[in-house]
């Protein structure tokens, strides 16, 4: 299957972006329902799984992609993607009381637009090698000073150092998930793909729950059918990821999820019940990060690839659609 185009990839991961933010909500709240915060990580991630195993069942695609994955023979370091996404889940949940949420998310951001430099520099995406060139940094930069913009206001905790450096070792994982989750939807099939993260990230969520004693007292489960979708969620989540690195790397790929969390957050601000409504910083910091969406692809030479799905070609922001690619 051929890389989607920019415009249209970036703008699948900026939905998924929205499905974050809406997953984030959903994930919180359950677990402190029920009785533990990792709780909500556990269910989020059952879910997810239990959705893998439907389509494996409904979906021919997904099996015939797990066949060619075998066939690849790709490292067996490549299948690890998935604990990029349980160390931030797990991360997450101990950090943000510490920090809160506006450092957190800003350390999240700084360490993810570092990895996904690294990462893209090092080959580690299916696009290949991407030059550490001006406007990729000062996209990076600009992504991160857009987060901050959105999160003034926002309540601070303790900034111990130790702490944040965690927060941005969990963005980092976030990078390097993308980037090998790409490599094996590459060779399989971006189903495949979403199958082999959560066949990776699920055991070791539940593993943290059992060392953590979450199991330890019945947890009170509630009745809301909508906290029960964050699986649902992660899956389209990890879907719109694999889409967007295979199409542009994973520095963009970060920078578009973040735009689409802070425009999903926008709209649960304005549109849930007793919401605080239309935060301006949270406007500003979405349409920033687009922004840097746009100037990290300035000038970004794509090295070729095998079977003519690209070839080198120097690719230019321009105004139909670059919004988002």
């Amino acid at each position: 299957m051929r890389p989607l185009p920019p415009s249209a990839a970036l703008g699948l991961v900026v939905l998924g972006g929205a499905a974050s933010a809406a997953q984030g909500v959903v994930n919180a709240e359950l677990g402190e329902r029920a009785g533990d915060p990792v709780l909500g990580a556990v269910v989020n991630n059952a879910g997810g799984t239990l959705l893998i195993l439907v389509g494996l069942l409904a979906m021919p695609s997904m099996r015939t992609g797990l066949a060619a994955l075998r066939r690849a023979r790709l490292p067996w370091w490549s299948y690890l993607g998935g604990l990029g996404g349980a160390a931030i889940v797990v991360i997450g949940t101990y950090v943000v009381p510490v920090l809160g949420v506006a450092v957190f998310t800003i350390a999240q951001v700084a360490g993810s637009s570092l990895g996904g430099l690294g990462v893209d520099r090092a080959g580690l995406a299916p696009v290949g090698r991407l030059p550490l060139t001006v406007p990729r940094v000062a996209g990076a930069l600009l992504g991160v000073a857009a987060v901050g913009l959105a999160q003034l206001g926002q309540p601070v905790g303790d900034i111990a150092v130790g702490v944040v450096l965690l927060a941005v070792a969990g963005g980092l994982a976030v990078a390097v998930q993308a980037a090998l989750n790409g490599r094996v939807a590459e060779e399989g099939s971006a189903a495949a793909g979403a199958a082999v993260n959560f066949a990776t990230s699920t055991p070791v969520v539940i593993a943290v729950a059992v060392s953590v004693g979450a199991f330890a007292a019945r947890p009170t489960w509630p009745d809301a059918w909508y906290l029960y979708t964050g699986g649902l969620l992660g899956v389209c989540i990890v879907s719109s990821l694999l889409v967007g690195v295979r199409s542009v790397g994973v520095l963009r790929t970060g920078l578009a999820l973040v735009a689409g969390q802070l425009g999903g957050a926008l709209l649960l601000d304005v549109l849930t019940p007793g919401g605080p409504g239309l935060r301006w910083p949270v406007l500003a910091g979405a349409v920033f990060t687009l922004l840097a969406v746009a100037v990290a692809g300035r000038s970004t030479r794509f090295p070729a690839r095998s079977g003519g799905d690209r070839v080198a070609t120097e690719r230019r922001s321009e105004p139909d659609g670059r919004l988002v690619g």
